[in-house]
């Protein structure tokens, strides 16, 4: 099978080694002919990007470039990078990176036309429908890692620099209308990076999966997510330079973003509120998360994953699944405990408030309340 494909859902991919060099041709279908290519500060310097701004200095696109972009991206990046993108009068963006370049580029074409400040946008009841549609700047994504899936979502997730919470931006037109997946843009991620972004595409697919709500096409891509990360993350991470796993990690990746349109649960929940206070990365966060939660969710989720089981090849069930999850932390690395992950001296009582306000609760099976959320917190401690 060749590894190469146009999609169209849940919007316009070209996928496949090599593509970036399509990025003029891209920008072209968006209607960008002035983008502002968004990346974070690691990436800024890197050959990948570089290269990248070459190809569009020579389509005539310019080169223009921001990357005041954070590990946990802020409502602080977002003012300077509308403010980067009105000044260099672009008309559009080009996401460029992991999670959080991808993330924050969506709100900076999101933000740049509107006058309402970026909190009025949070993902609550249809606050989206304030925002003014026609002002949205278009998007052309190009993921970098094989984690997020940010590049086929229609959110973003911003720290709110004054209240350390994240916070969800929404809207459907964030969506890229068009994403070049380049699996030899990943080929140079260190290990810590294929693996706490690969275990984050898998937490996707296990959340989405274990979701109690109805939506059979996000239940069938989740599995079929779970089953690309169990076959091709040990190998990406082991051969960093094996095109073929990079190109299905990129593939899980995606699948989990689309997946979790089902809903999201726990394991995010715990996750946002320690990122956004204590920086950790978020994959990794919720690598390590995600046993004490499948345990919280056990009795809810038991029968599905049995089945999840089978057809992944795992003996024992579900038991036999939740031991698979600890096997694999462990071969990459993962720590144990939050503790060993670097959070120190947390305020359970503010994480947990913060756990509960988080939208992702809603999508968990078990109903989170302040006391087994509290209890959880400390069983991932």
């Amino acid at each position: 099978m060749t590894l190469t494909g146009n999609w169209s859902y849940p919007t316009s991919i070209r996928f496949g080694a090599g593509r970036i060099s399509e990025i003029a041709d891209a920008c072209k279908s968006a209607g960008i002919s002035k983008p502002l290519l968004v990346t974070d500060k690691g990436l800024a310097s890197m050959e990948i990007t570089t290269s990248t701004l070459d190809l569009m200095d020579e389509a005539g696109l310019g080169c223009g470039l921001f990357s005041d972009v954070d590990a946990n991206p802020t409502d602080t990046n977002s003012h300077e990078g509308v403010r980067a993108f009105n000044e260099g009068g672009h008309d559009g963006v080009i996401a460029f990176g992991g999670g959080s370049g991808l993330d924050l580029a969506k709100v900076i074409a999101f933000m740049a036309g509107q006058i309402r400040p970026l909190w009025d946008f949070e993902d609550i009841g249809d606050w989206w429908t304030r925002a003014n549609a026609d002002a949205i700047a278009p998007i052309v994504a190009v993921p970098t890692t094989a984690g997020t899936g940010s590049e086929v979502g229609r959110a973003s997730v911003i720290t709110n620099s004054e209240s350390h919470e994240k916070k969800i931006i929404f809207h459907p037109k964030m969506l890229p209308s068009v994403v070049i997946c380049d699996p030899e843009l990943t080929v140079g991620m260190p290990k810590f990076i294929t693996a706490g972004t690969g275990l984050d595409a898998f937490a996707h697919c296990v959340e989405a999966y274990s979701s109690p709500h109805y939506h059979p096409m996000s239940q069938g891509i989740a599995l079929e997510g779970m089953r690309l990360v169990k076959e091709y993350l040990p190998r990406a991470y082991a051969d960093g330079t094996d095109i073929d796993a990079r190109a299905n990690m990129m593939s899980a990746a995606a699948m989990g973003a689309t997946a979790f349109q089902k809903g999201l649960g726990a394991i995010h929940a715990l996750s946002h509120p320690i990122g956004a206070v204590h920086h950790t990365h978020h994959g990794t966060t919720n690598a390590v998360c995600m046993p004490a939660v499948l345990k919280f969710n056990t009795d809810a989720i038991r029968d599905r994953f049995d089945a999840a089981a089978a057809y992944l090849g795992i003996e024992g069930g579900f038991e036999g699944f939740c031991a698979y999850v600890d096997e694999l932390n462990a071969s990459m690395g993962i720590p144990k405990s939050l503790t060993k992950l670097g959070v120190v001296d947390p305020d359970l009582n503010a994480l947990t408030d913060a756990a509960l306000r988080d939208p992702s609760t809603g999508g968990n099976p078990v109903e989170m309340t302040k006391d087994n959320t509290r209890a959880l917190f400390e069983a991932v401690l």
